[in-house]
Formats: structure tokens, C-alpha cells, sequence
């Protein structure tokens, strides 16, 4: 080969080479506006009927079906979204270290949080509340749990919320909320304390059907947000998503279908909640 067609082939070496490294680099950043090329990583929770659950690599839920059609809004399909277990006390860390573009999983906006990831929503407004053995008469409320043995998740707002505002109260901590049923089930815990909308997927489970009940007696609102990586500059469009999926029927229809078979509906006097003012 001469010199001159070994310069030719070098040169369009590098340039095939270039434009390859260019396409992957794209395709790999969701935030680039390429219309839904690559993967889009979501996290979630996989253990909270109705909420967030992975039935044998089946994902289903509130906030699984929220996070689909917000990935359609952003120009995903379904089999773009690459799901990731994002437990209570790990979402922060998964955001900053990138492991995840964005958490669904009643993830409720904090001043603190706001200080580690930005959030976009609130796309519901929940409640916490307190769920009991369905024969328990002497729990009503926050009030009466003074000597009682109360089950919440570690790192969670509800926990924080009842060692600050009930001393009182004896806290049981699990890493999951799924535990914290059982240990209800099993008498161990007299309440568990997180979202309505959580108990009342518990509620309406079918191993767990007629043996508890939600107390109705909420104590807080819990402003359902879309974790984000503080350096993403995706918020504002899942905002304007979240902003559609209302405006067009979708989130309704979400709602209805998880919330529904457990007669729980979101609080009419904050719902629906207008997405913004968190992000950055």
C-alpha cells in the first residue's frame, strides 16, 4: 500500500472512529433531547403494593405507571425504562453517584433533600397515617400511641416525624415496609406509621385481605416528588409531563386503578397538586 492510501485509511479510521464515540455519547445522556434514544434508568420501590412492585421482573404500581407515562411524555417506551431497586434510605446516594436518571418512589420532598437532589412535582399529595390489626379499637390516631410499639422504615419522613413529635412512643425501625407488616401480622408491633397510599396498598393486598384496616386520622402532607440528580437539567420537562398527565385524564386513570380496589382517593383539598417550584 502507498503512503498516501495509508494516510487515507487512517484518516477515515479516526473519523468512523469519531463519530461512533459521538453516537454512544448521545444515546447514553437522556438529557441531551435526542427523543428517547438509549436507556432512560428509573428507580423505584419493588416491595410496595400498589405503589411500586416487581412481580417476578413484572414492575406494577402508582408510581411505576406514573413513571411510564412520564417516559412517554419524554419520548421513551416502555422497553427503554431500565428499572432499579431504590430503598428508603439509599435514593439520595443512587441520584448523586448517577446511578439512576430519576426516583418514583413516594419520594417526598424535603428542605433536606432538596439539599443533595432537586426535585420535580408534586404529583400527589399524600397523608401519614397509621395502619392496625383490623379489631383494634384502641388506636385512633397519633394521640394514642404513648406506650405502644410503632413500626416504620429507617430514614423515612414518617420515622423522623413520630421520634420528634411523639417521643413517647416506642419506634420500631425495618429497612422495608413489607416487614413491618409482617411484624403487625405476627403481633410483634402494635401500628405501622408511612403514607396512606401505602397502607392502603397493604390493606387491600390478597395474602393480607380483612386483617387490617387504616385508621383515617392523617397527620401530615406528604408532597409527592420525582427525585433528580441536582446536575440533570431534565426537571422542568418532567414538570411540564407531569403538568399533561393531569390536564388529559391520565393521571385519574392511574389512580383510580391502583387506589380504587382499596377505596382510597387522594385528598381533594391538596390534589390535584400543581408540579413545580422544586427543581435546581
Amino acid at each position: 500500500m502507498s503512503k498516501k492510501n495509508m494516510l487515507r485509511l487512517a484518516a477515515l479510521t479516526a473519523a468512523a472512529a469519531l463519530a461512533l464515540t459521538a453516537c454512544g455519547d448521545d444515546a447514553a445522556d437522556p438529557g441531551t433531547g435526542n427523543g428517547g434514544e438509549g436507556t432512560l434508568r428509573i428507580g423505584t420501590k419493588y416491595d410496595q403494593p400498589g405503589l411500586g412492585l416487581d412481580e417476578g421482573g413484572t414492575m406494577s404500581g402508582f408510581d411505576v405507571d406514573v413513571a411510564k407515562a412520564v417516559a412517554e411524555k419524554l419520548g421513551y417506551s416502555e422497553d427503554q425504562i431500565e428499572w432499579s431497586e431504590s430503598p428508603t434510605p439509599q435514593r439520595e446516594s443512587m441520584l448523586e453517584t448517577g446511578q439512576v436518571d430519576m426516583i418514583f418512589a413516594t419520594y417526598s420532598i424535603t428542605d433536606t433533600r432538596k439539599e443533595k437532589v432537586q426535585f420535580a412535582g408534586p404529583y400527589l399529595v399524600a397523608g401519614q397515617d397509621l395502619l392496625v390489626k383490623a379489631d383494634d379499637d384502641s388506636i385512633t390516631g397519633p394521640q394514642d400511641l404513648e406506650g405502644k410499639l410503632l413500626c416504620s422504615v429507617s430514614g423515612s419522613t414518617p420515622a423522623e416525624r413520630v421520634a420528634e413529635d411523639y417521643p413517647g412512643v416506642q419506634l420500631q425501625e425495618y429497612d422495608t415496609y413489607s416487614l413491618c407488616v409482617e411484624a403487625l401480622a405476627g403481633g410483634r408491633v402494635d401500628a405501622l406509621t408511612t403514607d396512606d397510599t401505602i397502607l392502603a396498598g397493604y390493606a387491600a393486598q390478597e395474602q393480607w385481605a380483612g386483617q387490617f384496616k387504616v385508621v383515617g386520622a392523617p397527620f401530615s402532607e406528604e408532597l409527592y416528588g420525582v427525585g433528580i440528580p441536582k446536575e440533570s437539567d431534565m426537571c422542568e420537562q418532567v414538570n411540564e409531563a407531569l403538568t399533561e398527565l393531569y390536564e388529559d385524564g391520565t393521571m385519574d386513570e392511574i389512580i383510580d386503578k391502583n387506589f380504587g380496589p382499596a377505596g382510597y382517593t387522594p385528598a381533594p383539598g391538596t390534589n390535584p397538586p400543581t408540579p413545580g417550584g422544586h427543581c435546581g
